[in-house]
């Protein structure tokens, strides 16, 4: 297992961060009741994009990727797929034959013209739908609605000292990351407002992010 700042990946969360951390038990009750009423209620949104997903390319409606989580638990992050099946091969490929996109690969871990994007991929990202079976991973207790960007194991490496920010509260469906752009902030950007959100959370705060959500993905800026 890899360490991060002293902390064993996949430790129980228990043992590493006190539950009261960032909101406690009331962020919990609220994550945990809202999502299950969004969940309800999106449903058939739900069932329309897994169609969606699986009628036009190859492969299973739902996606799942190791995350750190809180404390540095690793849990497994569920998106609906918006890539090809053979994605990773895609990727190396491409970069290979692109020092352009290499550069851009590797000081920010994604690609304005990523290649290993479908169609519908395209839509469900742009409009957020692909984000959706994360309410799953809320009711889990791995997720919070509100939170950092969940990351993987090689972006956590790139925190540096700073990632003690991020491993203090669990990663959320949005956070100031949404409303701040999406794929216009920076990594390091990023960064800097996972840190803010620790330092700086409330369920007040948390509130007025929910709420700058819904222009921030009705208006798809930063989306790609």
């Amino acid at each position: 297992m890899d360490m991060l700042s002293g902390v064993r990946v996949g430790q129980p969360r228990k043992r590493l961060w006190p539950e009261i951390a960032l909101g406690g038990k009331r962020k919990r009750v609220f994550d945990f009741c809202a999502a299950a009423f969004i969940l309800i209620a999106a449903s058939p949104v739900m069932l329309a994009v897994a169609l969606m997903v699986r009628l036009t390319s190859r492969g299973p409606a739902l996606f799942r990727q190791n995350r750190i989580g809180h404390g540095g638990e690793v849990f497994r992050c569920l998106k609906f797929r918006s890539m090809v099946e053979d994605a990773p091969q895609k990727l190396a490929a491409y970069l290979d034959s692109n020092p352009a996109a290499q550069a851009e690969w590797a000081r920010d871990r994604k690609l304005r013209k990523d290649p290993r994007i479908t169609p519908v991929g395209h839509l469900i990202r742009r409009t957020s739908l692909d984000e959706l079976p994360q309410l799953i991973n809320v009711l889990r207790g791995d997720m919070s609605l509100v939170g950092p960007r969940p990351v993987v194991i090689d972006e956590l490496d790139r925190y540096g000292l700073q990632r003690v920010h991020y491993l203090r509260s669990r990663p959320g469906i949005t956070g100031l990351w949404q409303v701040s752009g999406r794929s216009d902030t920076g990594f390091i950007e990023r960064i800097d407002l996972d840190k803010r959100y620790a330092l700086r959370w409330s369920m007040r705060r948390d509130a007025l992010i929910l709420l700058r959500t819904i222009p921030a993905v009705l208006s798809q800026r930063g989306a790609v």
